[in-house]
């Protein structure tokens, strides 16, 4: 097995590779739009989402060529959402992956759009390519992210969060709203990856554990470094949430509790792996690499 380091830099490349030739060419009208497109894809991103669907995919036996185009899909969802969650009449923040969000670099109405066509472009994807062994298996894996992205999803979930803006939440409210704000789409992305490939019953239970766990994992670190990461660590404006009156794992439990939590979270997702042996491994690292991430 390849150093993790280096699998992630050459999953990482790749999946700039494959975004860049599913989005519009600059020189293709709408060229303004497409230009926004680009901008908010390119060029930066952890890839968090796509680099658990290429380890889902191993478990699996999936053809990378299968899980890159899912891990597409998933990421243009991702990347949709923050240009939208960016803008004035949600979280307004001026700074994204160390550059100025899309409404700032370009206006708020092309912003609205880019988000619109982003999404759109995704589900194209999911449709054009043969991602499983028949149509039914891939209507599924459509249905899959169109569900983690709507409102028993990503967007449910942060009208969760808007609503609860000066609200006390306890424990249980904090993580229903976080597993539909940040899970649902980190758990289709684990999935998407695996129904590329053989997914036996038994090892979809697992991998959905796994998920599940990960996401939360993946919201309780970014509160805390929301909470003590400099802007220019973060490529987002820091304190953020603070300054906005959210509330958070750090609000609700402080900074050295939300630290246990992640730990918990990353131990118990891996525990779910453990039925899956080696073929997980990636997994298990990218668990790591979610929990002990800097930015």
């Amino acid at each position: 097995m390849t150093d993790f380091a280096a699998w992630t830099q050459a999953c990482q490349a790749r999946m700039e590779s494959v975004l860049a030739e599913w989005l519009p060419a600059l020189q293709i009208a709408p060229q303004r739009l497409h230009e926004a497109m680009r901008y908010a894809v390119l060029g930066g991103g952890k890839r968090v989402r796509p680099l658990l669907a290429f380890a889902a995919g191993e478990v699996a036996g999936a053809a990378i060529e299968r899980v890159q185009h899912a891990a597409a899909a998933a990421e243009l969802i991702h990347a949709y959402s923050l240009v939208h969650d960016d803008m004035p009449a949600m979280d307004d923040d001026a700074l994204r992956r160390g550059k100025p969000t899309v409404h700032v670099e370009f206006d708020e109405a092309t912003a609205l759009l880019v988000g619109d066509a982003l999404q759109s472009l995704a589900f194209d994807i999911l449709a054009a390519q043969p991602l499983a062994d028949d149509a039914a298996a891939q209507l599924k894996m459509v249905q899959l992210l169109a569900q983690a992205a709507g409102s028993r999803g990503m967007a449910g979930g942060q009208a969760i969060d808007l609503a609860s803006v000066g609200k006390p939440l306890d424990l249980a409210e904090l993580e229903f709203m976080h597993i539909h704000k940040t899970g649902a789409l980190i758990r289709a992305s684990v999935l998407l990856g695996a129904q590329c490939g053989a997914l036996p019953d038994a090892t979809a239970a697992a991998l959905d554990r796994y998920a599940k766990c990960i996401g939360l994992a993946f919201q309780v670190v970014d509160d805390v470094l929301d909470a003590e990461t400099p802007t220019a660590t973060l490529g987002k404006t820091a304190g953020k949430d603070a300054a906005n009156n959210k509330p958070t794992y750090v609000s609700l439990l402080g900074v050295t509790r939300a630290r246990e939590l992640a730990l918990e979270l990353r131990a118990d997702a891996c525990t779910a792996l453990a039925p899956l042996g080696a073929r997980a491994e990636r997994l298990r690292q990218l668990a790591d690499f979610v929990v002990e991430r800097t930015f």
